[in-house]
This record gives structure tokens, sequence and C-alpha cells, in this order.
């Protein structure tokens, strides 16, 4: 992914038009675009060409993965220290010291301190199957099985004109219909699991 050279009007109407830097164009050179990855020093073109060096820049020219992950990463945060909100001294607004006419700094602080119902998780070995399937945790088997019909409907080979990939992917949906179907199966109450 490449960074786009961002290219300026040249700003001040006193100073003498500069010549386009592309070889062999006599037009003034109107926008800059940088030279190179410091983003200090420019060059000059007329619209076309600058639009034609712009497309063809690339910012991260010879830069490692690496290198490239870590100017990615600096760039979410406009090159400047992060950390996660509530940390390193985030102390809570003072209701006394901030105005709030219509109560919503109290709501969210009552809504803060309610205790959450906890979410049973998947189990480590399913947690695969039911992204497969695109379900959540906890199942119940009617649930399951319309949502096996739905996929099996849709990547059926013949509903796709025999694609392998549609093929494949119908193999996965079965194999993960059939180890949630056990579990599923296995977690319902006695009185539940049809006689």
């Amino acid at each position: 992914m490449a960074r786009r050279a961002s290219f300026q009007p040249q700003t001040d109407p006193r100073q003498p038009p500069r010549a386009c830097e592309w070889p062999g164009c006599d037009r003034a050179g109107e926008f800059r675009a940088p030279r190179d990855r410091t983003l200090r020093e420019y060059r000059w073109f007329c619209l076309e060409h600058v639009r034609e060096y712009n497309a063809s820049w690339d910012f991260y020219k010879g830069m490692a993965p690496s290198d490239i992950e870590s100017a990615l990463r600096a760039d979410t945060g406009w090159q400047r220290p992060t950390w996660p909100l509530g940390r390193l001294g985030g102390a809570r607004l003072d209701p006394e010291r901030t105005a709030d006419p219509l109560g919503i700094l109290r709501d969210a602080q009552l809504h803060r301190n309610r205790p959450q119902p906890r979410r049973e998780e998947a189990p480590p070995e399913l947690r695969a199957a039911l992204g497969v399937l695109e379900l959540s945790w906890p199942l119940d088997p009617a649930t399951l099985k319309a949502r096996w019909k739905e996929l099996a409907k849709r990547f059926h080979p013949d509903a796709n004109g025999g694609d392998r990939r549609a093929e494949d992917k119908l193999k996965d949906i079965n194999q993960a219909y059939s180890l949630l179907r056990r579990r599923v199966g296995e977690a319902q109450p006695a009185s539940a699991a049809p006689g």
C-alpha cells in the first residue's frame, strides 16, 4: 500500500514561476511533490506531471516489511505515543465539577457499575467450527440445523456450477456441522434429548 504524495500549488504569487522539473516539459511548475520519504524537500511540476509523479510515487519503496509495519503503527497515532484509555492515571470525571444538566454522565456511571451478565464462552475445540458456520455460543440444535441447511444450499456444487471452491467450502461446513451436532446433542439435558 503506497502513500500518495501530496501536492500543493505554489503559494506566493510574487515569486517568479518555477519551471516544471519533468524532463522535456516547458510549462510552469506550480505544484510541489515530495522528493523523498522525509517530506522536507520538494520537486515542482505542472499539474499533468505532478499527477503522473504522484501516481507512481511510493512512500514505502525500499523499506523492509518490519519498517513498513512500524511506520503504519506510528501513523495511526500521528507519531505520538499512545496508551489504552483508563490507564496511567486516567481519572473518572467528577460529576460535581462537570456541567451535566441532562444527567448523561451520571447515567453512564450507573451503567458502568451494574454487574454485567457473564457470557458463556465456546469450548476452544468448537470455536473454529462455530466460525465456519458463523454461529455464536451457546447454541441450540434447531439453530444449528437451520444454519447448516442454509449454508449447504448456498455452497452446494450444483448451485455453483461445479465450482471446486464451493465444494471445498461445503466439505468444511459439513465437518463443522457434524462436530457441533455431536457436542450440542451431548450438552442437552436428558429431558430435551429426543427419545
